[in-house]
């Protein structure tokens, strides 16, 4: 039987003991779940029938956290990570194990958030859609500290310096690589730099003031001014997907073959759905309140644009389209939202979610207007926790 010892460099929590807990399940942010006691403890970088030993210590109520020490029975599913830094910076939560139970446990654990946040018993297939799993991010946020670059580690601002990253692509890779090289010559500041790439030029952004020293470097690296990507304009403040991989694969996701007059694209940021939606609707107005992703929006569609938030534009619709897709931050669509959506009662309606919790919050409400025709899960961050999801909704 495989033996498995886990060097984690966290500090102990304070009044913690050692237990051996056998863990049943993962949960949405990646940690498993085991019970100790009739109390739940939640230790991160384990899987699903694991046995393992773990410094355990109260969070919060009944809450326990754990932190992993050993790995005494591991699950057949277990790996050897492949990126030197996991389990130090806050990246990734999943590279120990395998990617088809990665894919797996990610369609369990929507399943289970809609069942316990939304109470929704959704009992027909889940879809799943991935790519590459490695090299995917397009895009990657760095912290620079006394002459090094990296990630912070999970729940802290200790930095982890790093010299590459498995999961972003070749081109960000150089600028990672360069950076660790040549910082070490420029001390004494700290700031945090956006880096994105379509693999042949680079935007860099730069968030915090730095010294003029600094900035020759920055400058070799790329520019600040917009980047085309694919055929879309995309500024430094404005969102655009990270998975360079399954862009079009995700527009297909969410739109499809659908067709008919019009169509209402809600947080429309650059206008990556809105472009889609065009090929089959006669007429496609698209909402996006950022005045950076607003402007980039004017100059990648033809469709009518407005610059509101999506609570603005829904008060002033008074006729429902044949078809709305929203695809809204992390926060979710909202009781605003919601509601005007649910007075409206479009025919069809799409939904893409970045949080599942949000995302069943928001289903329960929509659930008496509307049913549900599929749901796909999307894997955009791969060794990670995060999933992204698709959910068709037909009025009723």
């Amino acid at each position: 039987m495989l033996h498995v010892t886990v060097r984690v460099n966290f500090a102990l929590l304070t009044n913690s003991s050692e237990h051996t807990l056998s863990i049943e399940k993962l949960v949405y942010g990646g940690d498993g779940l085991a019970r100790l006691d009739g109390r739940v403890v939640l230790t991160p970088f384990v899987l699903p029938g694991e046995i393992v030993k773990a410094e355990v210590a109260k969070a919060k109520s009944d809450l326990l956290r754990g932190r992993l020490i050993e790995v005494v029975t591991p699950a057949p599913g277990r790996i050897e990570p492949r990126c030197p830094y996991f389990m130090q910076c806050g990246g990734c939560q999943h590279q120990h194990s395998t990617y088809e139970l990665q894919l797996e446990q990610k369609r369990t654990i929507l399943r289970e958030v809609l069942r316990r946040v939304g109470k929704i018993e959704f009992d027909g297939e889940i879809g799943i859609l991935s790519g590459p799993e490695w090299q995917y991010r397009n895009r990657v946020q760095l912290h620079i500290h006394q002459g090094k670059i990296g990630y912070f580690q999970a729940g802290s601002h200790e930095l982890t310096a790093i010299d590459h990253c498995p999961i972003s692509s070749p081109r960000l890779n150089e600028a990672i690589g360069k950076l660790a090289r040549e910082l070490p010559g420029y001390r004494g500041f700290s700031a945090t730099v956006e880096l994105f790439t379509n693999e042949t030029g680079m935007q860099v952004n730069v968030l915090d003031r730095v010294p003029h020293s600094i900035r020759p470097l920055f400058e070799e690296l790329g520019t600040a001014e917009p980047l085309l990507y694919d055929a879309f304009r995309v500024s430094r403040f404005s969102f655009f997907q990270v998975n360079r991989f399954l862009i079009d694969a995700l527009c297909e996701a969410a739109i499809g073959d659908s067709s008919g007059e019009s169509a209402v694209d809600l947080y429309a940021g650059v206008g990556l759905f809105a472009a889609a939606l065009g090929r089959g609707f006669r007429n496609v107005t698209a909402a996006e309140p950022s005045a950076s992703a607003f402007r980039d929006l004017e100059s990648n569609v033809k469709c009518i644009t407005a610059r509101k938030t999506a609570e603005e534009f829904l008060a002033g619709l008074e006729m429902a389209p044949d078809l709305i897709l929203a695809d809204p931050p992390r926060a979710g669509l909202g009781k605003i939202v919601t509601t005007e959506l649910v007075r409206l009662k479009a025919p069809q309606l799409t939904i893409v979610a970045c949080d599942p919790a949000t995302l069943a919050r928001d289903l329960r409400v929509l659930l008496g207007s509307y049913r549900i025709d599929r749901i796909t899960m999307v894997d955009l961050f791969p060794q990670t926790a995060h999933l992204e999801t698709v959910v068709h909704l037909r009025a009723t």
